[in-house]
């Protein structure tokens, strides 16, 4: 998907979703336009980094120990991976980045350096979606649902519908009044109707969510 393609096809979707599942009317009539907005100038390297420190993290610590994180690095506008596997535990930690972190940190960087992770975003611009989760899964601390935040939040992809984000699923069963909160494998039956833009719906499920 390119970027100046990409708000007409919001656009193509929101009434896609409508046609298709009242449900998905409901929630673009309480929430107006879509505001999917990818980081499209984001390399892959740069924002699977950023994610392994945002895990289980509140936003706002995990954003300063980001940010100490990149001023490790001087010179650069984000660590090259070279820099990143050269820095010692002792810079690492003193970022406020934990053991484990660290070593998916630099997992992610040994990856970049021997091509399974894509330091430009041409080398898997042409790729499908689980072609794209099962080569960067080989990365230590990368499960599936940090893939698809990639894939939607980065590559900008439309049909990605994360089945096991909490926020998707809550949204799903606040927004139909079901008693039980739905099953991954219910909601990905559900999300058929929604293909090819299953993202634009993660979205409104997700403001579905947030909703008092």
């Amino acid at each position: 998907m390119s970027q100046r393609a990409y708000p007409e096809q919001l656009a193509l979707a929101q009434r896609h979703l409508s046609r298709a599942d009242p449900l998905m009317r409901r929630l673009i009539r309480a929430h107006g336009a879509c505001g999917l907005e990818p980081a499209w100038a984001r390399s892959p390297y740069d924002a699977l980094i950023e994610a392994v420190i945002y895990q289980q993290l509140n936003g706002n610590v995990a954003g300063k120990i980001f940010q100490r994180f990149v001023e490790l690095f001087p010179g650069a506008p984000f660590p090259p991976p070279a820099q990143v596997l050269a820095a010692s535990d002792e810079a690492m930690r003193s970022a406020g980045l934990s053991r484990q972190k660290i070593a998916y940190i630099r997992d992610i960087a040994a990856h970049t350096g021997s091509g399974v992770v894509p330091l430009k975003r041409a080398a898997i611009a042409r790729s499908k979606d689980e072609a794209i989760i099962e080569r960067i899964t080989q990365v230590k601390g990368i499960g599936r649902w940090t893939v698809e935040m990639l894939l939607i939040f980065t590559l900008g992809r439309l049909d990605v519908l994360p089945v096991d984000d909490y926020g998707v699923r809550k949204g799903y069963t606040r927004a139909a009044g079901a008693d039980e909160p739905v099953k991954p494998r219910e909601l990905r039956e559900r999300g058929e109707i929604w293909a090819p833009y299953r993202s634009v719906a993660s979205w409104y499920l997700w403001r579905a969510a947030e909703a008092d």
